[in-house]
């Protein structure tokens, strides 16, 4: 019978870094863009500084984007959403 600290070990490797708890971020959709020479250089000093994953940086944004909207906006958006997803 192994002693009760050898299996108390933590796993080997990165835990999962996604939104979620357990969730990986390599079973999240890609998304590919292009943005002005600027901005990549933003969001890679965005990353840099705060020590935020670049895609954690642009949800950031994103969320702040839509919390800016009027709230008619934003219950469009969050119906829209939601059948995006139901449908993908």
């Amino acid at each position: 019978m192994r002693p009760k600290r050898m299996s108390e070990r933590r796993r080997a490797g990165r835990p999962p870094a996604g939104a979620k708890d357990g969730e990986k971020v390599k079973d999240y959709p890609q998304l590919s863009i292009r943005v002005p020479l600027e901005f990549k250089a933003r969001l890679n000093a965005l990353s840099a500084v705060t020590g935020l994953a670049q895609w954690r940086v642009v949800v950031e944004a994103i969320n702040c984007f839509f919390q800016d909207l009027p709230p008619t906006d934003r219950e469009l958006v969050d119906g829209l959403s939601e059948r995006l997803k139901r449908a993908g």
